[in-house]
């Protein structure tokens, strides 16, 4: 795959969870200069425009289940997949837009279903690990990494006609500091790579970043880094649905995107729950630019 090619795809999608605004986030992190950005870095840019999503007020409830928006969420995943699958075959980077992480079920239905030996970073305050029997919320958004493990409701596993699209061996989450009591006993049974807050403080990202960087290399022929805004601590991206503090910082990301782009290991990449209305002055759209700049080459000298 020629990462000289790049392919926006935007979702606009809030179905996943309830506060609004998040279905935004394409046109925020287009706003921050996203087009413009890549060119600088000699990066032949095809946007794609955005998958069509519905809006909540139409989606229908199914009676059987108590997960939020799930046929919508479903339809939209299946039009992303498809879309995602296509810019795979053509040769070009994905690079998706959010939304939701919801999203993450469309994404790697249509990267996995080419790429078999996939390997997934889910940079993350949460696990995202949840069921509709674990989770607290019902909030899909808090279900795709489970989904796409083949673990959890049906119509959400089988998205793009097969699962599971990923192996727990092949997963390493970073920056994990919101766990369910679920995410947390499914981590330990599956022995999901995680490496916590504690651990980040602890080793210190370049540390965490090498060790994933090898643990994938070894194990994976593809990866795909799935970016959740929340990682970074509220501070640094106020516009985000679910905040936690104690974060990680700026800095501290923009290092894991240079050592990913040195490593090449990355083949497509999303960045996910960038919310305008719960930001401040598009900082947090502005910090997604940024780290998507560092993720496909952006050098400081």
């Amino acid at each position: 795959m020629s990462k000289r090619h790049v392919s926006i795809i935007g979702v606009p999608m809030d179905l996943g969870q309830t506060r609004r605004g998040v279905d935004m986030g394409p046109s925020a992190i287009r706003y921050g200069g996203l087009h413009e950005r890549l060119e600088s870095l000699g990066y032949i840019v095809h946007d794609k425009g955005d998958i069509a999503v519905e809006i909540p007020e139409n989606a229908a409830q199914p009676d059987n289940t108590n997960l939020k928006n799930l046929d919508a969420v479903v339809k939209a995943s299946e039009l992303l997949a498809e879309k995602v699958e296509e810019t795979v075959m053509e040769g070009r980077f994905p690079l998706v837009l959010g939304g939701d992480h919801s999203i993450a079920l469309g994404t790697l239905a249509g990267i996995a279903r080419k790429h078999k030996k996939l390997g997934v970073i889910w940079y993350d305050a949460h696990g995202d690990l949840n069921t509709a029997d674990t989770s607290p919320s019902g909030n899909i958004h808090g279900m795709p990494l489970a989904a796409s493990l083949g673990i959890g409701q049906p119509s959400l596993t089988s998205i793009g006609g097969f699962a599971p699209k990923i192996k727990p061996e092949h997963v390493v989450i970073i920056g994990a500091r919101d766990l369910d009591e679920g995410e947390r006993k499914l981590i330990k049974e599956l022995g999901i790579k995680v490496y916590t807050m504690h651990e980040i403080d602890r080793l210190g990202m370049t540390t965490v970043m090498k060790e994933t960087i090898d643990y994938l290399r070894e194990r994976t022929d593809y990866v795909h880094l799935s970016l959740d805004l929340d990682g970074l601590d509220p501070t640094e991206a106020p516009g985000v649905g679910t905040p936690v503090a104690g974060g990680l910082s700026y800095r501290e990301s923009h290092l894991a995107m240079e050592m990913l782009e040195e490593s090449t290991i990355v083949t497509s990449a999303e960045f996910v729950e960038v919310n305008p209305i719960l930001d401040e002055k598009n900082k947090t759209g502005d910090a997604a630019v940024a780290l998507i700049a560092s993720l496909l080459g952006e050098k400081l000298l």
